[in-house]
């Protein structure tokens, strides 16, 4: 049997001179460490988050404080993922997890794997301060909202695949005008619910129009109704930009009507229900027909009532013209009236005339004298007249004449007559020089009385 000398514990007999045992400080630190896991090894704490510190391994050490006390805290790396909220400041928090020791600096700490907002309060004032940090950005400016299109032809919807929420869409959207849909399956809540959001509202707006996945016309981002805290990934700051970011119209539809989320806000239209959603997506069908066919009958009435009226303008002009001696019959009275005032008007004009003609007469010479006196006038003048013509013709013809020999010359005939000829192809091109014809050539001799045929020798 081994006689080596084993380490003490906290049962170990006290040594001799001596009523207590004895213990070296990692002995004591791993006993407490023993003690405080397996009494503490799991429990709910309760406070407020006083220091937050992120490490750059990806650890969070939180202080945790009451009125009276504090306690550290750490969420190793693998959980930070999983705590569903951010710890900020200020926050007053209910973490689960288990207490251990640190024995490197007589330490104990809260080892956090859970962590959730401490009561609805701390949970709507946490929503309230972020709603007022992404407003101040601009993400729920109301100039950014776009209209619906009135008439989708694909519509996204980002929701579970399972719950009653699809079905209740897929329902109405059939009752009121069949649309294809497409679903992006995504948890609505717990862990993991708010980045599967944001990825699908970002995975609808990158498709492309005319892909083999067409890229939606609108967007749809539903669930039922639930508690604030089942609502919480639709609060999440990820999924609120990823909506407001959207190129696609988007319908948010989370919860009852009473219910309200921030992508309320960031969506361009908001619906109480998700069935209303669909309600809101597309118009009725029916509806619609009946628009078009009340358009349709509006119009024809429309063009019946201008064709009629056109028509009965047409008659009531016809009418006017039918009869136009009545607009005539005054005229023609006033035109009598005033021919019979021209008349006698002549008359006295023409009496008064003749009066004085008559003592002009007896002033005047006599109109045989006159006459003559006219009569020679008109001779002199056609003698004068005579004479400028005759000059004008003589001119004329000298000039005529001048002409005609200044052309004389210039005439290649004229050319011709002094013994010259012109040299010409059968088809009556001239051949300028003797370079521009070629031996054995027909050529036409042309002379002043006729022309001779010939041919071109060396």
């Amino acid at each position: 049997m081994s006689t080596a000398k084993t380490q003490p514990t906290l049962f170990d007999a006290p040594r001799p001179g001596s009523n207590m045992p004895e213990f070296t400080v990692s002995e004591i630190s791993r006993a407490l460490k023993k003690t405080v896991e397996d009494s503490f090894g799991q429990v709910r704490v309760r406070g407020e988050i006083s220091e937050c510190k992120y490490h750059s391994n990806g650890h969070i050490y939180i202080t945790l404080k009451d009125e009276n006390a504090v306690l550290a805290a750490v969420c190793w790396r693998g959980q930070v993922g999983k705590l569903g909220i951010k710890p900020e400041i200020g926050m007053e928090v209910v973490c689960t997890g288990g207490l251990t020791t640190y024995g490197g600096q007589s330490k104990y700490q809260l080892v956090i794997q859970s962590m959730a907002l401490a009561g609805v309060g701390a949970l709507l004032k946490l929503l309230e301060d972020r709603k007022q940090k992404l407003a101040a950005e601009g993400l729920f400016d109301a100039t950014k909202k776009r209209p619906l299109h009135y008439l989708p032809e694909v519509i996204g919807v980002v929701t579970s695949p399972t719950g009653a929420v699809i079905r209740d869409i897929l329902h109405r959207l059939d009752d009121r005008f069949p649309r294809r849909v497409l679903v992006w399956p995504v948890a609505v809540q717990g862990d993991g619910a708010a980045a599967q959001i944001t990825a699908a509202i970002n995975g609808f707006n990158e498709l492309t129009a005319n892909g083999a996945v067409p890229r939606p016309d609108l967007l749809i981002v539903a669930r039922g109704g639930g508690s604030v805290e089942d609502l919480m990934p639709f609060n999440e700051e990820a999924v609120v930009r990823a909506v407001a970011a959207s190129r696609i119209p988007v319908i948010s539809a989370v919860g009852h009507e009473t219910d309200t989320t921030l992508i309320d806000f960031a969506a361009d239209i908001r619906a109480p229900t998700p069935t209303a959603a669909a309600e809101m997506a597309v118009p009725v069908r029916a509806n619609l027909l009946a628009q078009v066919m009340d358009c349709d009958m509006r119009l024809w009435q429309a063009m019946q009532r201008l064709s009629d009226e056109r028509r009965q303008r047409l008659t009531q002009t016809a009418r006017a013209l039918a009869e136009p001696m009545r607009a005539i019959e005054p005229l023609l009275q006033r035109l009598d009236e005033r021919v019979e005032r021209l008349t006698l008007a002549g008359q006295g004009m023409l009496e008064r005339r003749r009066a004085r003609l008559t003592e002009a007469g007896a002033k005047v010479r006599h109109p045989r004298d006159t006459l003559k006196i006219a009569e020679q006038k008109l001779h002199n003048l056609e003698v004068k007249l005579q004479t400028a013509l005759q000059t004008t013709l003589v001119r004329r013809q000298h000039r005529f004449e001048s002409l005609t020999a200044e052309l004389g010359h210039l005439s290649p005939r004229a050319v011709l007559s002094r013994g010259y000829a012109i040299v010409q192809t059968p088809d009556g091109h001239v051949i300028p020089s003797a370079a521009a014809s070629q031996p054995g050539q027909p050529v036409v001799i042309e002379w002043n009385d006729g022309k001779r045929g010939a041919v071109v020798k060396e």
